[in-house]
């Protein structure tokens, strides 16, 4: 056997040394010219193909089910169930590697995740990807500076401060310290009061207002510099038993760091950024807040956490960030009259990276809004503009009148929608469907909502119309050229118009069908499940791929991000990985099968 078979592709580039010999001792080399049937349906295959030249079509009577190129391998599942269950054809002149069955049971045996990347369906392959991602970024992030951790501003009082007045400071700070000044010391000194420390005060036994801050002070302080590692700042908490120690640069105090905000920074960073978010006083307070965000994305993702995970925090403190700055920029009668609400990827909870504002606003019936209404909506578009979240191009946002209705005025709007459904009408119903509540008084966005379910009808005609749209993009079978390295294999691949959006248009098409309430898509698959209205495997199926395609679609946004590219939602097909494209192909694959499943529900050829 040559040393040249490729072990970098997948699944062989999971092997041990000695797995690898045991390949290179069991394989020979076969040649098959063009239109010649490699593998029969029926038949009992011997060995698993692995292409080195050429292009294999895998057929269901006339119908193409997949196409592999050079580095691609079939068929394990055929060589394990003992039976061809599909028609393998050279679509061109093949040469490929052919390794013994025994040798593939062998590696199975003493390798799962092979087995698992071989011939397993798209939960098991996608669960051994999982497995082999993680880089350690504990690690990492244990050498990250102090600086780059959330550091809480220092309060200073004088060292005659009652106690009474530092519980004050506390609280109007939000603080569980401050820094107390000790000018009487010669030399002066700088010393500590926390929140524990006030037990003390308390059994004390004197009047909190009589009893000076310096007397309880402790004027040992622990102290770090911004340009130490986080590590060595935890294991000194760690030995010196306590809770925060001083940043300081030269003679100057930076701020404090606690030992809540630097556990959560190694772990997920979110609780710092929900602290930022809360504590911020100004928009630019907010702003910083949301640079953390796509850091902590970048930092779960490379880590290995699962991206429904990282979607579902991401969505939480995009909750409290917009709730926050809506707070800071509206009026407090206008926050508890009204209802703040998002949509699309983001009130689906499905969406990562920043992308379009979709959002609006539902006013009480019979509340008078302030007269410069439309003005605030629009600081508010354009606070979120500030923090990185581009404005909608089609104006689906705060900013627009339409998006901004008292509640009858949104309940028969969406009426509307549904009994004179034309194409921009059914847009905005699908937009809607997915609105998710995320400041003010729910209950509004609510109402709305259920009046829309109980009015949704299953006209076939509309119905039809509505689920038309996972065409919307056109039925493009070129992607398959671009994943096997074909003349366009440099175009890129729009992950959302290819895979995202007919899978989730289609699953929201099911929900309207049979009134589901649910707005996030795997909540959706579930509930449609359950209720025996969709397979329990293609469900399956949809919440993997859908998950896949999100973090495909992450991994290329984060490296658009570290090259100063802007975000595009593409993948480059000749730059994947060939797990990756692998599993691309099996994803797509179920969107295609999908998209069939509900041309027959909706009767879409008649559409």
């Amino acid at each position: 056997m040559p040393n040249a078979f490729n072990f970098a592709a997948s699944p062989f580039d999971c092997l041990s040394p000695d797995e690898q010999r045991l390949v290179r001792d069991s394989v020979d080399i076969a040649y098959f010219p063009e239109r010649a049937t490699i593998l029969d349906l029926g038949i009992a295959p011997t060995h698993l193909f692995v292409i080195i030249k050429g292009f294999v079509t895998q057929l269901d009577g006339d119908e193409v089910l997949t196409t592999y190129g050079p580095d691609d391998c079939f068929d394990g599942r055929g060589l394990m169930a003992g039976k061809v269950s599909s028609r393998f054809v050279a679509a061109e002149e093949v040469v490929a590697y052919q390794l013994a069955r025994q040798a593939v049971s062998d590696l199975i045996a003493s390798n799962a995740t092979f087995g698992a990347l071989l011939f397993s369906d798209l939960s098991n392959k996608l669960s051994a990807l999982s497995q082999r991602k993680s880089q350690h970024e504990l690690q990492s992030l244990t050498l990250s500076r102090v600086d780059e951790a959330f550091l809480r501003p220092a309060n200073f009082v004088d060292a005659h401060t009652d106690i009474l007045s530092v519980v004050k400071v506390f609280q109007a700070q939000r603080s569980s310290s401050v820094l107390v000044r000790d000018t009487d010391a010669q030399p002066p000194r700088l010393g500590i009061f926390s929140a524990t420390a006030l037990q003390r005060a308390i059994l004390d036994g004197r009047p909190l207002d009589q009893l000076q801050v310096g007397e309880l002070a402790n004027f040992s302080l622990i102290e770090v510099r911004p340009s130490d590692q986080l590590g060595d700042a935890m294991a000194l908490m760690l030995r010196r038993r306590v809770h925060r120690v001083v940043v300081v640069d030269g003679d100057q105090v930076v701020g404090i760091l606690e030992a809540l905000d630097l556990f959560s920074f190694l772990s997920n960073q979110s609780h710092l950024i929900t602290v930022q978010i809360e504590e911020a006083k100004d928009l630019a307070g907010l702003s910083q807040a949301a640079a953390r965000i796509t850091r902590m994305i970048a930092s779960l993702y490379r880590s290995g956490s699962r991206v429904n995970l990282i979607a579902k925090l991401v969505q939480q403190l995009n909750a409290r960030l917009f709730e926050r700055a809506w707070q800071l920029i509206a009026p407090a009668d206008l926050v508890a009259n009204s209802c703040l609400f998002v949509m699309g990827s983001e009130g689906r909870g499905e969406q990562l990276l920043k992308t379009d504002q979709d959002n609006g606003l539902i006013l009480r019936d019979a509340y008078a809004p302030p007269p410069d209404l439309a003005a605030i909506c629009s600081n508010f578009s354009g606070a979120l503009t500030g923090f990185g979240y581009p404005q909608c191009p089609g104006h689906i946002m705060l900013s627009n009148p339409q998006w901004c209705k008292s509640a009858s005025e949104f309940g028969q709007m969406t009426r509307q929608w549904l009994m004179l459904p034309n194409g921009d009408s059914l847009m905005n119903l699908a937009i809607f469907m997915d609105a998710h509540a995320v400041c003010g008084d729910a209950r509004l966005l609510e109402e709305v909502q259920r009046g829309l379910m109980r009015i949704a009808t299953d006209s076939d005609a509309m119905l039809s119309r509505f689920a038309a749209a996972i065409d919307a993009f056109g039925s493009s079978t070129g992607w398959w050229t671009r994943l096997l390295g074909g003349a366009d294999a440099e175009q890129q691949l729009d992950l959302k118009k290819e895979g995202i959006f007919p899978l989730v248009h289609g699953v929201r098409s099911l929900t309207l069908a049979h009134r589901v309430a649910q707005t996030s898509t795997t909540a959706r698959i579930a509930a449609l499940v359950e209720g025996g209205k969709l397979d329990a495997d293609m469900g399956a199926d949809l919440t993997d791929s859908l998950h896949f395609f999100m973090g495909l679609k992450l991994k290329a946004g984060l490296a658009e991000l570290d090259t100063g590219k802007t975000v595009t939602g593409t993948v480059n097909p000749a730059r994947l990985s060939s797990l990756d494209r692998d599993l691309l192909k099996d994803t797509l694959g179920v969107v295609k099968r999908f998209k069939a499943l509900l041309r027959h529900r909706f009767h879409l050829e008649a559409v």
